[in-house]
């Protein structure tokens, strides 16, 4: 089939209709139906004859048909089983794969070692809004041989993983996304691009991942422990959340930040993952880790 005509809301609830597929809530099924977003997203995975994609959440296959016209090679990852019979008729193709399974639940290295040999591995999506932090962490956290992820997520999560401390987006994930990666938003998108229509737009960001983590620590357990308890209680000083959440006593934490050089009094969302590092090897040698 035509693959402009695959845009079209009539053709897709037509063949969606002829196999009797109803949207899901719980999934966060929303599909694409805009061809020029589709193409932005793909120009923005910059793929060539030697790329491997690993699409999450292929939904309709709008999006899927222009990265097999693109890469050499598309493993496809959808958890919603009813879509198969669409996915005969939509993705017909020789150079993917599609496989039914919750990519939480799928080992990823193992994956592209026997799918993507000698390719540069990316992840292209349009994911679900329920699930887009753990996606993201497990790509991220797990260190897959991944070059560069490109997804479309909710604008306001798109604007925290990519915002600066002392914003009010500025978090934890904000931090760990930094760790591993340089990000940039590369469009916003209308919630009227999308069957059905979300309540809220959405923004496409891409992940570039660095060879290695953007700071060196003593350890990285560490690290992320004392981000995550400096952004526990937000409104709270940096002594105080790193004292309550991380069970420490306040006179040990104010050493120890008086030796990293910051401020006791100032709270952690204005800290930068550079002085984060710092916090953490001084606390690691204090607890003599």
């Amino acid at each position: 089939m035509d693959e402009k005509k695959l845009y079209s809301p009539k053709v897709m609830k037509d063949i969606l209709d002829k196999y009797g597929f109803k949207f899901s809530k719980n999934l966060g099924q929303n599909f694409l139906i805009d061809g020029n977003i589709i193409n932005n997203i793909a120009d923005t995975a910059e793929l060539d004859e030697n790329s491997g994609v690993i699409e999450i959440g292929p939904g309709f296959g709008t999006l899927t048909q222009v990265l097999c016209k693109k890469a050499k090679k598309v493993v496809a990852i959808e958890v919603d089983k009813s879509l198969e019979n669409v996915h005969k008729e939509t993705l017909n193709y020789d150079n993917i794969k599609i496989i039914y399974e919750d990519f939480m639940k799928v080992d990823v290295d193992k994956l592209i070692e026997e799918e993507f040999q000698g390719m540069d591995v990316k992840v292209v999506a349009n994911i679900p809004y329920y699930i887009t932090t753990p996606i993201i962490m497990k790509i991220l956290e797990e260190r897959y041989k991944i070059s560069k992820i490109v997804v479309m997520v909710q604008k306001e999560v798109a604007q925290r993983l990519n915002s600066k401390p002392g914003s009010k987006e500025y978090g934890a994930i904000t931090l760990a996304v930094q760790y591993r990666a340089d990000t940039d938003i590369a469009m916003i998108v209308p919630n009227t691009v999308f069957m059905p229509r979300p309540k809220v737009d959405s923004a496409v960001i891409e992940f570039n991942i660095l060879k290695k983590p953007r700071i060196e620590v003593i350890d990285e357990k560490m690290l992320f422990a004392v981000i995550k308890a400096s952004f526990g209680q937000r409104r709270k000083t940096i002594l105080n959340g790193l004292s309550n959440n991380l069970k420490l006593s306040k006179d040990l934490v104010k050493e120890v930040l008086e030796r990293a050089g910051i401020n006791p009094g100032i709270r952690g969302e204005t800290l930068s993952l550079q002085e984060f590092g710092i916090i953490s090897d001084e606390m690691s040698k204090s607890l003599n880790i």
